[in-house]
């Protein structure tokens, strides 16, 4: 179960808290949908040490998401499926923000590295040391 706190002492959306009955009257759903919901793998509640469920606000909100898209004429594999989709279209744009923001740091690096070669000999390229030790990127110029 995860202890995180949020700003000014509240839980963490990933804090699970509600028990069965409270996030059934949250969501508006009976606590045996939920129930077949998890045994479907829609959902994965917390556990206390003595196997309750704990449901979390983003387990809430999962489940407000289900609930639209079954309410919505969506079947329950349809609904399975748009949410891996939906996993993966998140992942994507994660690691789409991180390959921006190492071409940008590499583009930063390489103009720094590019003014500092200015002075120096035409045929003297510069070479950018990544984040390890032993990663470098080589910047190679055609003869003339």
């Amino acid at each position: 179960m995860t202890t995180a706190r949020g700003p000014f002492g509240s839980p963490s959306p990933d804090m699970a808290v509600y028990v069965i009955s409270v996030a059934a009257e949250l969501t508006g759903l009976h606590p045996q949908t939920l129930r077949a919901y998890e045994r479907m793998g829609l959902i994965a509640p917390g556990r206390t040490p003595g196997g309750g469920r704990r449901y979390s606000h983003r387990d809430l909100e999962l489940l407000r998401e289900i609930a639209d898209l079954t309410s919505a004429g969506i079947g329950l594999e349809g609904v399975r499926r748009i949410l891996e989709l939906d996993n993966q279209v998140n992942a994507l744009r994660a690691r789409n923000d991180e390959l921006v923001a190492e071409l940008a740091a590499t583009r930063e690096a390489l103009g720094q590295a590019l003014a500092a070669a200015r002075g120096s000999s035409p045929n003297k390229l510069p070479v950018l040391r990544g984040p390890d030790p032993g990663q470098s990127l080589m910047v190679w110029r055609r003869p003339r």
